[in-house]
């Protein structure tokens, strides 16, 4: 979206079918994205403002459903906070559990696209087992279910306990391939959620 923004929606949404496919290393196909996009500050807000919000059908009952068992929702995710912080509180999932890249800005009056951070685990390549590997350590989670749509949310398994292929926006076949479970919409695992 940010990239269509931009003008440069082509060339990035072919260097992220490429990361998401699991040809590319993350971290390399992150680094050109954001080479070709040079989003400023004003960028991202206006970017908002012209593109509002829109949640994949079914996410929000899912969320709800885990979160009135008390499960702890986490998004971990290859893309920017700044993009993220919108869907998390829509979805009622605190900041600090998000684990995401974050975009730098120039204390200029636009804020000038400076670079991202490079300590995110997100923003390289085994990012989020790395995620996960820290959320057991810390928590004791177990088990933990990983849920997305590109390789490297399969990469987290292991140490996630299963990972759930999602392909209601796309189907990645390498993702079909290798997950434990495949799912078209959310229905199914928002039954599982409200029966506990």
């Amino acid at each position: 979206m940010l990239a269509d923004f931009k003008g440069a929606g082509a060339a990035v949404a072919e260097l992220t079918r490429q990361a998401m496919g699991g040809t590319v290393l993350f971290q390399d196909a992150l680094a050109a994205r954001l080479n070709l996009i040079q989003p400023s500050r004003s960028d991202v807000i206006h970017c908002l403002e012209k593109h509002p919000l829109k949640l994949t059908k079914g996410v929000k009952q899912l969320v709800e459903a885990l979160h009135a068992r008390g499960t702890h929702v986490y998004l971990v995710s290859g893309g920017f906070r700044q993009m993220i912080n919108p869907v998390a509180a829509e979805l009622n999932i605190p900041t600090h559990r998000i684990f995401a890249n974050n975009l730098i800005f120039n204390d200029d009056a636009a804020g000038s696209f400076k670079g991202f951070d490079d300590k995110e685990p997100t923003c390289r390549d085994g990012g989020k087992p790395a995620v996960i590997k820290l959320l057991k350590a810390a928590h004791g989670y177990s088990p933990i279910v990983m849920i997305g749509d590109g390789a490297t949310d399969m990469q987290a398994k292991p140490p996630a306990d299963a990972f759930i292929g999602f392909g209601g926006v796309v189907v990645r076949e390498a993702v079909k391939k290798g997950a434990d479970l495949f799912l078209q919409d959310f229905d199914e695992l928002i039954d599982l959620a409200k029966r506990g």
